[in-house]
């Protein structure tokens, strides 16, 4: 999967927890100081990326995200890492 296909899953997949337009989240949105995410929030982001694309996150590496461009980058690597 291409980068930027990449980046649309996520931010389809955040813009549906949180209840906003897609157009509103972008890779510097910082989830935690612009939406008040908290960890639960985070956890259904999580799954929800998991069960798209077929793929593990740990809690930890949600928890230390502090953007949108940082899941996809971690994303993409571990996809691209898979055989």
């Amino acid at each position: 999967m291409q980068r930027a296909e990449l980046a649309e899953v996520v931010r389809e997949r955040v813009a549906g927890v949180l209840g906003v337009p897609v157009e509103e989240i972008d890779e510097t949105t910082d989830l935690r100081q612009t939406y008040d995410v908290d960890s639960l929030e985070l956890m259904e982001i999580g799954a929800r990326l998991e069960n798209s694309l077929d793929t593990r996150l740990a809690a930890e590496d949600l928890l230390g995200m502090e953007n949108v461009g940082n899941a996809i980058d971690l994303l993409h690597e571990r996809l691209r890492e898979r055989p």
